[in-house]
């Protein structure tokens, strides 16, 4: 094996689960920075109305687009554990079962939300303005919805391939797409909230595109796209064990929706342009935390279906100490630069950048412990164990963030729509830590 030949079978030392996740959290931190540029195009070249717009309807976008995530976790965890147990022939039947079922899920979600996406925004509280914007770019970017689950779903897929770095190029490929197109339909040409969107949607593509080209020819990693029979079983197992992916990204959407009614509330339209600019940032870091459990996830699943479990007990522990460094990271970046970030988006409104600095100083204690609950979900679906997975997932967002957001602004007003994700996030620490103790005789981690 050459020396700088990563594989799910070896021996993890911090460097080289560093080195295998690297390219795993590089991959979610530029996706979410490439997404965060329609953000900055459309609040600085259009408007606060069209920004606001974006931040309304693209958690809806989102809820649609993780499909992807429960394809990729739920379906990635089924086949690294096949490939441990020594099954490679199944391995790449199941590979390309779940590649081609989310594709079809793609193109049926996609007409689905296209035909509701007004009524759904009208729901939502949209009207005027804010309304026919938010259809505007929800509609183009429902056009790529396929390649966007796609990307999702292969961003978890390169990692159980050993190609992280190949998973990383192509989201680069994506992002640069992205970026330089927003610059000129935007920036350029003037096409506003439409050319933000049609760069998006046409990144989208080329991040689903290029795997599946990739996979379907001869390729060096384990895995290829091929024949395969209907297996109701596999399906529904990486369904349910990628659930908790799929629920708690969902759930940030509903969550994130319930923010934006609070937010009209209390502070209007320049509560949601905020919000927007909070929601933009922690993508970015949380990406961090995503991405390493991203990365690490197949190394687990491979070595509980090989029953390693000294080596699953190394990961156990390595891993909870690289999240404790990073969330520390987080929090004195999060801290140090409120007011940059801030500025970049909302630098030309004293108000809305007041308001948004703020909210940040408060918001960024969050990054000091969501990366636990993260990785506990992250693991067990790892381990095949989805539904101790969603149930993490589910009473981090759903449950407590909703709780939270619903009641402290009674108590504090609008500081209490900040300190909402804050105390939702240690509530969910909590609970992580509780099941990791709980289930460890049993996975024998």
């Amino acid at each position: 094996m050459k020396k700088d030949i990563i594989q799910l079978s070896d021996h993890f030392n911090y460097r080289r689960l560093l080195r295998f996740t690297l390219p795993s959290i590089l991959m979610l931190v530029f996706t979410s920075v490439y997404t965060v540029t329609d953000g900055f195009f459309v609040s600085n070249f259009v408007g606060r109305t069209p920004f606001a717009a974006v931040n309304f309807i693209y958690p809806l976008l989102m809820i649609l687009g993780c499909a992807g995530f429960m394809f990729g976790t739920g379906g990635g965890a089924l086949i690294a554990k096949t490939m441990g147990v020594g099954d490679q022939k199944k391995a790449n039947g199941l590979f390309s079962l779940i590649v081609y079922t989310a594709s079809a899920c793609g193109i049926l979600l996609a007409i689905l939300g296209v035909i509701f996406l007004r009524p759904i925004a009208m729901l939502m509280g949209a009207d005027g303005e804010l309304l026919e914007n938010s259809i505007l770019y929800g509609r183009i970017i429902l056009l790529a919805l396929p390649f966007y689950i796609l990307q999702y779903e292969f961003q978890c897929l390169f990692s159980v391939a050993e190609k992280p770095r190949l998973g990383l190029y192509v989201t680069v490929a994506a992002g640069l797409t992205n970026m330089v197109l927003d610059a000129l339909l935007v920036a350029v040409f003037h096409y506003g909230l439409a050319g933000a969107a049609a760069a998006t949607a046409i990144s989208q593509f080329v991040g689903g595109i290029f795997p599946l080209i990739y996979f379907g020819r001869e390729n060096d990693s384990p895995l290829r796209l091929g024949t395969c029979k209907l297996d109701r079983w596999a399906l529904s197992k990486t369904c349910s064990n990628g659930s908790s992916e799929l629920l708690n990204n969902i759930s940030m959407s509903i969550v994130s929706m319930l923010f934006n009614v609070q937010l009209i509330r209390y502070a209007g339209e320049n509560g949601i342009a905020a919000y927007g600019v909070l929601m933009y940032v922690s993508m970015i870091f949380q990406a961090i935390f995503i991405g390493y459990s991203v990365g690490a996830a197949p190394i687990f699943s491979y070595h509980y279906g090989a029953q390693n479990s000294t080596e699953l007990k190394n990961l156990r522990r390595k891993s909870l100490s690289l999240i404790s460094i990073f969330s520390v990271l987080m929090l004195a970046a999060g801290q140090l630069l409120a007011h940059p970030l801030s500025h970049i988006f909302v630098g030309y409104d004293v108000e809305l950048m007041a308001m948004t600095v703020h909210a940040f100083t408060i918001f960024s204690f969050s990054f000091l412990v969501s990366g636990f609950a993260i990785l506990g979900s992250s693991l067990f679906t790892a381990l095949g164990d989805g539904l101790t997975s969603a149930l993490i997932a589910l009473l981090r967002t759903m449950v407590f963030q909703c709780a939270a957001v619903l009641t402290l602004p009674l108590i504090w007003g609008l500081d209490g729509i900040w300190y909402a994700v804050v105390v939702a996030e240690v509530l969910a620490t909590i609970v992580t830590a509780f099941f990791m103790v709980w289930k460890q005789k049993k996975y024998h981690y």
